[in-house]
């Protein structure tokens, strides 16, 4: 004896008439809660359109509107959704890994921050006080240029040729990431 389990859904009609109405302001709701990502917004609107067609005793509730209902469904699945991302291990591509050190290894460490501190010695003394403000004490490119008595865009300039000469300087690196090389090794020449 089998048998069959009709399950109710909501009318098409009154699901258009829902998303019609009340579509581009739980959008919009949406958005804020994903941090402006659309994608994420759009794919959390449609799974609360979804619950909403799988549940048409929403729409017989004592509430004049169906706003709230779907605010509170795009709400908590958003919340899910956030709670399932943060649950998984982030994914991270081979070619990060293998251009990532190892963290464990002190003595790779040791060595960079010696190359850094004797390539940073070959600068001239102009290119050493442009990195320092900007690098090493962090202060952005106007702060710098407040700080030196320069304009700008020298500060702008000084730091590009620097960090160019480090990255030729520097063994290891290669040319493409040479300034993004040089920074992550100048930071850890500071702390070491």
């Amino acid at each position: 004896m089998t048998t069959a389990t009709a399950t109710a859904t909501t009318d098409e009609r009154a699901l258009a008439e829902l998303q019609r109405d009340h579509g581009p302001a739980l959008l919009h709701f949406l958005l804020g809660l994903t941090y402006g990502d659309r994608q994420r917004a759009e794919d959390l609107l449609q799974e609360t359109l979804v619950r909403a067609w799988q549940h048409p005793e929403a729409f017989e509730g004592p509430y004049e509107s169906m706003r709230p209902w779907l605010f509170t469904v795009g709400r908590r699945l958003a919340i899910d959704a956030r709670r399932s991302r943060l649950a998984r291990p982030t994914e991270v591509s081979d070619g990060v890994l293998e251009a990532t050190p190892e963290p464990g290894d002190p003595t790779e460490r040791s060595v960079a921050a010696l190359d850094v501190r004797q390539a940073v010695k070959s600068l001239s003394p102009e290119h050493r006080a442009v990195l320092a403000q900007i690098y090493f004490k962090g202060l952005s490119v106007v702060e710098a240029a407040q700080v030196l008595g320069i304009p700008a865009g020298t500060v702008k300039s000084r730091s590009y040729y620097a960090l160019r000469a480090l990255g030729r300087s520097l063994p290891g690196y290669h040319r493409s990431s040479s300034s993004k090389s040089a920074r992550s090794a100048a930071a850890s020449a500071t702390s070491a």
